[in-house]
């Protein structure tokens, strides 16, 4: 009898994670206001914005820090770098927020329209930008905390009828395929003195899709679950060096094709051998050193 190739098994239950969330909207509805309600904050500050007076009364009595444009917030390797040490570094924070993703993905983008000039066609300089994208999605959702990505919005556009491209509404300004990556996208208004959020995109059952509810904290806490929310993350263990000393020798001896390698990478959200956790290291080595003395 042979043995299946199928892959499936049963469905697990797990532990509910932190919310990882995009909130868009025009100036003046209450976006950082409301990141700031986030328990112990690590404020990443790309726009310089939040040196006002009334944002840093608020983040000193959340427990929170800004990292502003002078220590690196506007340059995405730095940012990444920031997400990295929050991952495996032991600290009192709970949610991290970047205030704008809008501003960091743009300045990527126009480096490097800048640095191609002439060259620059057919999307060509938001290639880098997206490929960090990438990489900064890989660590929110490994992250152990609340995250807050806060968004322009730009002009969504669409078809009439006719066919003819027409706005359809309002969306956020960033890399397109980022509402895709993560689990809630909101949009934010204001009407007199209310504020009002919008699911646009969820895989929440406490947010269905296309509901309006009071946009503030406390009731985003109750939906969410405050418990999930205030709770203390943990942190990662990565892989020691000598594990990756050994992956990168079992590699020389296996020569695997480097799509099986970007298979690996991909499946722990990782860009490297040095990112996957120590468990994941370990899977890795036994796995190689099995195929070699076969």
């Amino acid at each position: 009898m042979s043995t299946s190739k199928l892959k499936a098994k049963a469905p697990e239950k797990h532990e509910p994670t932190k919310p990882k969330l995009l909130i868009f909207g025009p100036p003046g509805v209450g976006k950082t206001w409301f990141s700031l309600d986030f328990p112990s904050c690590y404020y990443v500050d790309v726009e310089g914005g939040a040196a006002r007076t009334h944002y840093m009364d608020k983040l000193k009595r959340s427990g929170g820090l800004v990292m502003g444009p002078e220590e690196g917030a506007l340059d995405f390797e730095t940012v990444i770098g920031q997400f990295q040490a929050l991952s495996t570094e032991k600290h009192n924070f709970k949610t991290v927020v970047v205030d704008s993703i809008t501003k960091l993905f743009n300045t990527a983008v126009a480096q490097e329209a800048e640095r191609l000039g002439a060259k620059d066609a057919f999307g060509a300089s938001k290639k880098p930008a997206v490929a960090f994208m990438r990489r900064l999605v890989n660590w929110i959702n490994r992250v152990d905390m609340n995250v807050v990505l806060i968004s322009h919005e730009k002009e969504e556009w669409g078809q009439d009828a006719k066919g003819e491209r027409v706005a359809i509404g309002k969306t956020f300004d960033c890399w397109d395929k980022l509402g895709y990556e993560l689990d809630l996208v909101l949009s934010v208004s204001k009407q007199g003195n209310s504020r009002y959020g919008t699911v646009k995109k969820s895989r929440l059952v406490g947010f269905p899709d296309n509901e309006r509810f009071d946009f503030g904290y406390g009731d985003f806490a109750d939906r969410y679950g405050k418990d999930v929310i205030e709770k203390q993350g943990g942190v990662l263990e990565l892989a020691t060096a000598e594990q990756v000393e050994e992956i990168n020798r079992l590699v020389n001896i296996l020569r695997p094709s480097e799509e099986d390698i970007q298979k690996i990478w991909n499946k722990a959200q990782a860009a490297g051998w040095g990112e996957l956790t120590s468990d994941q290291a370990a899977k890795v080595i036994e796995s190689y050193t099995k195929k070699i003395s076969k």
